[in-house]
């Protein structure tokens, strides 16, 4: 990538992060200034790049939109993380990065596993289950516990690894591999030696289902494309089982941590959730929208072109700014407020256009069943520490908190819920 010289770089405004304090669930206040004043600003990267900063809803939703002009090639956290993407070369079977024909070839066969709505309401009855079994361990350990370790983390967890068919006691691998890869002072080196071992243990697992086919993603996925006139090698499986169990891992665990505590100091709409459990599928959708993607998503200009009349050249870095995108008035006029019961609009929390997030049915069944479940079998849940102590992630590309010390009077048991 292009690095920023020292004058340029001085020249150059930072890119605005997420702030815990000013922030804990919104875009830095800057953005309300550069939708009003100026929506394609240049700033300078954590990374040392400069790029294009797109920050209205109607901008955003367009270069997301037009891969041909806006590449994914550079990675969509380049900017942020200094061991992703950039300018190496695109990997066997590293398909978020690649656009076009290439990129569906993945995407097509990953989809059906974790989006497709059939697929989905397979799913609903295992997810459920792997909730209320993971409140159950709560409800036998003493409060405070930390409910982004203790729950998201095993909840989401166990989701995945149940997909591929990975015992527990080989998950470890995948949560060191997505801690690497997710924190922003991760080096090229980091990261690799992050994965080797899992890439190691992913390769026996993609031998073994070629020569047994299972029920598990891989068999399926293997199956299904040798049914075609280009299998996957083994080394496109393994990339995709590796994106699939890293992007599912912390990714989702922290929306569902992040938008407990939200809600929890939100408590109107804790309660009206609390009422009404079917309010859960309006809820997750409200606060995928409401927390968005903190460090935006980085594309790479393929061709000369403007966004909004900005001239941009081939070559430049564009980094579209969700949080602010899904704020803008031109999405909802109340969009600072939450409001689980609002009628789901064109959000871009899950990004939009070919690259949208392949997994999101998968993780929106989560967050609903965390949602519709929690408020019930944990009436009296709490922060166990004042809010101004929890302590939030940064200098990363997966927002949220870093842990959530929670308190209750009592679990209640599943069947009791009616759940």
């Amino acid at each position: 990538m292009t690095a920023v010289s020292e004058d340029q770089a001085g020249a150059l405004p930072a890119l605005p992060l997420p702030g815990e304090r000013n922030c804990p669930f919104g875009p830095p206040p800057e953005y309300e200034d550069l939708r009003a004043g100026s929506p394609v600003t240049r700033v300078a990267c954590p990374t040392g790049v400069d790029a294009w900063l797109v920050s209205r809803y109607t901008d955003v939703r367009h270069v997301l939109g037009d891969p041909q002009l806006f590449s994914n090639r550079p990675g969509v956290a380049a900017h942020i993380l200094l061991g992703y993407g950039g300018d190496t070369p695109i990997g066997e079977g590293e398909f978020p990065r690649m656009d076009g024909a290439e990129h569906l070839r993945f995407r097509r066969h990953m989809a059906p596993e974790v989006s497709n709505i059939k697929r989905i309401n397979q799913l609903r009855p295992l997810v459920q289950k792997i909730v209320d079994q993971r409140l159950d361990v709560l409800a036998a350990a003493p409060p405070p516990v930390d409910l982004y370790a203790d729950f998201a983390r095993p909840v989401t967890t166990a989701v995945i690894a149940e997909l591929l068919d990975v015992p527990e006691a080989d998950r470890g691998l995948f949560q060191r591999a997505a801690e690497a890869l997710s924190a922003g002072e991760s080096s090229g080196s980091d990261v690799a030696a992050a994965l080797q071992p899992l890439f190691e243990y992913l390769y026996m697992m993609v031998v073994t289902r070629r020569a047994e086919p299972g029920e598990d993603v891989i068999s399926r996925m293997i199956v299904r494309s040798d049914q075609t006139d280009r299998p996957f090698t083994d080394t496109e499986l393994i990339s995709m089982a590796a994106a699939l169990l890293i992007a599912g891992y912390d990714t989702t665990a922290s929306l569902i941590s992040h938008s407990i505590v939200a809600l929890l100091e939100h408590p109107q709409e804790l309660q009206r959730l609390r009422a009404d459990p079917s309010l859960a599928v309006t809820a997750a959708e409200e606060l995928v929208r409401y927390l968005g993607v903190g460090s935006g998503l980085l594309r790479e200009v393929t061709q000369d072109t403007e966004i909004a009349g900005q001239p941009v050249k081939a070559g430049d870095y564009v980094v579209v700014a969700i949080q602010s995108a899904n704020r803008d008035t031109a999405l909802y006029a109340d969009g600072d407020r939450l409001d689980i019961g609002r009628t789901s609009g064109p959000h871009l929390g899950f990004g939009h256009g070919p690259h949208q997030c392949v997994g999101q049915q998968l993780a929106r069944l989560e967050l609903t069943a965390v949602l519709g479940t929690v408020p019930r079998r944990v009436p009296s849940l709490r922060l166990a520490v004042p809010f101004d102590e929890i302590r939030f992630k940064v200098g990363g590309t997966v927002l949220g908190p870093a842990a959530v010390p929670a308190a209750w009077d009592e679990i209640v048991p599943a069947l009791e819920t009616g759940v």
